[in-house]
C-alpha cells in the first residue's frame, strides 16, 4: 500500500475545510442583514432557554462576525433574579489553557475586568472559575446530524472529552452557515442541538 497516497489525500482534505472556513468567516462578515438576523437568533436563544433547568451556562465571546450570545444570556440572568430563584444564575466564558490546549470558563457578568488571551480575545480577569451544564458554542458551518464546523483548533472537542459530567452543548449560526454536503471525521462529536435565526435545526422534531 502506498501510504504517501493517505498522506495526500489527508493534506487535500485539511486545505479544503481551510479554503471553506476562510469563504464562510467572508461571507458571514459581508452579510448586510447580519444586525437583524442576530435579533431574529437572540429571541430564538431566549425562547429556546425558557424552562430549562440550568443555573451555569458557557458560551464564548464573539469574533470574526460571530452571534454575540451574551445580551440573551444577560437578559436570561436577570430573569432569574426576577423571579426570586434560591440558586444564582450564572455566566461562564472561555480561558485557554495553553499546556492541555482546552478551555476552562471563569464567571463573566457586564462590567467584569477582562483582559485580552493569547489569540486577542477578551476573557474575564480573576474572576471564579466554573463549570457549565450547559455550553452554547459558535458553529462557523453546521450540518445535518448536529454536527458543527469550528475553526480548525480543537479547543472544544478536547473541553468536551476532559469536562465530567459533560455538559449539554448547542450550536449557534446563522442560516447561511448550514452545510448540505458537510462530510464530519469520525472523532467529531454532534451537539446535542443548533440553533439559528429561523429557529431550531437540530434535532429535528
Amino acid at each position: 500500500m502506498d501510504k504517501s497516497k493517505g498522506a495526500d489525500t489527508s493534506q487535500t482534505a485539511t486545505f479544503l475545510k481551510g479554503q471553506l472556513r476562510a469563504a464562510l468567516i467572508e461571507q458571514r462578515l459581508g452579510m448586510p442583514d447580519r444586525l437583524q438576523r442576530a435579533d431574529l437568533l437572540q429571541r430564538v436563544m431566549r425562547i429556546w432557554l425558557v424552562g430549562r433547568p440550568d443555573t451555569v451556562i458557557g458560551a464564548y465571546w464573539p469574533i470574526k462576525g460571530e452571534f454575540d450570545p451574551l445580551p440573551a444570556l444577560h437578559r436570561w440572568k436577570e430573569d432569574g433574579e426576577l423571579q426570586g430563584e434560591t440558586q444564582r444564575r450564572r455566566i461562564g466564558l472561555p480561558v485557554v489553557d495553553r499546556v492541555h490546549k482546552t478551555l476552562t470558563f471563569h464567571a463573566w457578568y457586564p462590567g467584569c475586568p477582562m483582559e485580552n488571551d493569547a489569540f486577542d480575545i477578551p476573557k474575564p480577569k480573576d474572576t471564579e472559575l466554573i463549570v457549565p451544564t450547559l455550553l452554547f458554542v459558535p458553529c462557523l458551518g453546521y450540518s445535518a446530524g448536529g454536527y458543527r464546523l469550528g475553526y480548525g483548533g480543537g479547543f472544544y472537542d478536547r473541553t468536551l472529552a476532559a469536562l465530567e459530567p459533560r455538559p449539554f452543548t448547542v450550536g449557534l449560526g446563522f442560516t447561511n452557515g448550514f452545510l448540505d454536503d458537510f462530510e464530519h471525521e469520525a472523532h467529531d462529536l454532534p451537539l446535542d442541538a443548533i440553533l439559528n435565526d429561523n429557529g431550531v435545526v437540530w434535532p429535528v422534531s
